[in-house]
């Protein structure tokens, strides 16, 4: 089937990503707040086609659209996007911007790649837990993304900070403190904590009434709780003084690696009951 609108959405995005990308991303090294000025509207204008692509799609197959790689990646991004806009509003964070969405656009990008047309879904996928389960646990991946890309930029004013000169000292001194990069980053996982945990049970619960099991120990599975334990270490971990800081980031990227293995990893090339291609 035709869509082009799906076609021309998915355009819009990822022209609005790519240039609010580069826009914001100067605005990062320069502080030149007229690159912000363009990399904002861009951002959300990227974040409003994607869930209009989304909406339209589904209207127009009667398919729900996160069943296969393209819709789902579809949705992390875009999810990724409007969880960092929320964050900017509120903190004043458009300095991280760019690295958010050339993380969306890569993304989106791949997962066009993966566009088959519209099918209609397996029997294991035609129930309501399709329209409950996937968005949680996407919107936990996108949540995670976005206290990834904060963990990266206090690691790197962490060790910039000491190893850096005067003129460094002065453009990281432009940014929020640690602590406070700190402390967005623990608000983005207690996001994505709570979200995966629902998305972990509902997944057994829809589990239960595809397979007749709760749990198989399916790769997917397995690598979820991993990633569920990591999490889970972190929020415990950052109520420790000595780890709060440069240990628990370290932690979150190691986390959101956990996260990528389990979304696209398990899916794509180990084979299972969740795998894209056997």
């Amino acid at each position: 089937m035709n869509l082009p609108w799906d076609e021309i959405l998915i355009g819009i995005a990822l022209g609005a990503y790519t240039l609010g990308a580069l826009a914001l991303v100067i605005y990062f090294f320069s502080q030149d707040e007229s690159f912000r000025k363009a990399g904002v509207p861009l951002a959300v204008l990227g974040c409003v086609a994607q869930f209009v692509q989304l909406a339209v799609r589904f209207e127009t197959t009667h398919v729900w659209p996160l069943l296969n790689l393209y819709g789902s990646l579809s949705f992390f991004s875009a999810m990724s996007v409007a969880i960092y806009i929320g964050f900017a509003f509120r903190y004043r964070l458009w300095f991280a911007g760019g690295f958010v969405l050339a993380l969306a656009a890569i993304f989106l990008a791949y997962g066009v790649t993966w566009y088959e047309g519209t099918m209609p879904p397996v029997p294991s996928l035609q129930s309501y837990w399709a329209k409950i389960h996937v968005p949680i646990v996407v919107s936990s991946y996108a949540a995670f993304l976005v206290a990834f890309v904060f963990s990266c930029v206090y690691l790197l004013k962490y060790y910039a900070a000491r190893s850096g000169t005067g003129s460094t000292a002065r453009w990281l001194a432009s940014f929020p403190s640690l602590p406070q990069l700190d402390a967005i980053v623990y608000r983005a996982v207690a996001i994505g904590l709570p979200l995966i945990s629902i998305g972990i049970i509902t997944g057994a619960m829809w589990a239960h009434e595809a397979w007749g099991a709760y749990w198989q120990w399916d790769p997917k599975e397995t690598a979820a709780l991993f990633s569920w334990i990591v999490y889970l270490a972190y929020m415990h971990l950052h109520t420790r003084h000595a780890w709060r800081g440069l240990r628990t980031n370290w932690v979150s990227v190691i986390g959101f690696a956990s996260i990528i293995f389990c979304y696209l990893g398990v899916n794509i090339w180990i084979s299972g009951l969740h795998s894209y291609k056997v």
